[in-house]
Order: structure tokens, then sequence, then C-alpha cells
């Protein structure tokens, strides 16, 4: 029987590399996106007929405890379980906290943490039920250390990781592994909003000389998810060395 991978946020630049590399694994492939969801459903064509996968895209709002359920209530129509959940959508904005308003706290708060949660709860009880199931959920470095001028999405990514620990003690004792990858300056759009000179100085400050590729992001967590089962409530950097 085939595995099974459930992506949120596929559509983006590690979610999409993702993907692939469970794809190229012959998982079965749950992929969810919103604003760029024809590009995913045209991505997930081409993945299905290169590799003769099983793949669903679902149009989903992750800062929408409906939709996730939704969406949820719907894969398991096609699946009895679910294998691994891999929690990569997220936003980011750039800028003084203090110009940051009511709203734009809000929206990156639901699209990163609360997104997490409810993508989480969804895909425990069925896990619990079956005594198996790997969550790996998307943060950053900046959740660790922090980042000026990107205080709300350092909180939300620091709070991923605490939510990362609090999870995993909870659920090892029913033989699920929640980890999370603490990434770092990876070469998709969300850093689209650095200039050329800003892009090679930062490339200076990390030792392998080089933002990472999502290509390189994709295979690492695909990794992990069939990594030992005894880690499990580890928050695991992949920079480059840089932080």
């Amino acid at each position: 029987m085939s595995k099974t991978v459930v992506i949120t946020g596929a559509s983006g630049g590690i979610g999409k590399a993702a993907a692939l590399a469970f794809a190229k694994r012959r998982y079965d492939l749950y992929l969810s996106g919103n604003s760029h969801y024809e590009e995913l459903c045209k991505y997930a064509l081409s993945l299905s007929e290169e590799y003769t996968v099983k793949i669903q895209c679902f149009k989903a709002d992750v800062k929408s405890s409906f939709d996730i359920s939704e969406m949820f209530k719907n894969i398991f129509n096609n699946a009895s379980s679910i294998d691994v959940l891999v929690n990569c959508a997220g936003i980011s904005k750039v800028g003084l906290f203090h110009d940051m308003t009511d709203e734009e706290w809000d929206e990156i708060l639901s699209a990163n943490l609360s997104s997490v949660f409810y993508c989480c709860r969804e895909a425990a009880s069925p896990m619990i039920k079956v005594q198996k199931g790997r969550i790996i959920n998307v943060s950053s470095v900046f959740g660790i250390y922090g980042a000026s001028c990107e205080a709300a999405y350092s909180a939300t990514k620091g709070g991923i990781n605490a939510f990362t620990r609090s999870l995993a003690k909870e659920l090892a004792p029913s033989n699920i592994q929640v980890n999370a990858i603490a990434f770092g300056a990876i070469d998709t759009a969300m850093n689209n909003n650095l200039n050329q000179d800003e892009r090679i100085s930062l490339s200076e400050e990390i030792p392998a000389g080089s933002f990472g590729t999502p290509e390189d992001a994709g295979e690492f967590i695909a990794q992990i998810a069939e990594s030992p089962e005894y880690l499990t409530g580890q928050i695991i950097q992949f920079d480059g060395g840089w932080i």
C-alpha cells in the first residue's frame, strides 16, 4: 500500500519542492494551495504523470479552521490514513513592528501558527488510531534567534517551535514523531524583497556561501519523514551554517 503525505502551502517554493521529493518516493500526495491553486493543479498533474502517483489538490485557506476541516474530511474519503503531514504554508511581512496593524498581525499569526494547530488537530486523531505518523512543521532560524523588522514572523515561528516540542511529547506514546525544520535563507519568493546587493551581502554571511535551494529543502523534509522513529521533538536547523 502506498504511503500518503499531506502538504500545505504546496504551491510555494519549499512546499512545491517537498511535493516533488515525496512523489519521487512514490507517496500518494494530498496538496493544498490557495492563491496559486491553478498553478498547483498543473504542477500536480505533471508529477502524477511522471512518477505515477495519486495526487489530489485542495483549494483551502489555511487561516480558516473550517477550510482545513473540510479538506481533511475529503482526504479521508480517499485515504484510510495519513503517514506524513507537512505544514509548509506561511507568509512574511517585513517592516517596523510599530507600523504593523492589528489586521496584519492577526493575518500572519493565523497563516503561520494557527494553521499548524488546525492541521495537526485534524491529522493527530487518525494517526493515534493507527499508532503511527510523522508531522513536520516548517519553521525558520528566526523563530530561534529573531530577526529585525520581522518581529511578527519570528514570533510565529518561535510559536511553531514550542508547539512542536510540546506536541512531540504528547504524541510520542502513540508512536507519532513531531519535528520542525528551522530553515535559513532559502531561495524562494519569500526572499524576493531583497535586492541584488542585499542577496550578495547575505550570501557572504553564510558559511556555505549561498542561499539554500528549494530542492535541497524539499529533499531534507522527505528525509526527515523517513528518519528513525527515535527522532522527535527536535528543531533542526537547515541553514548552511549561517546562524
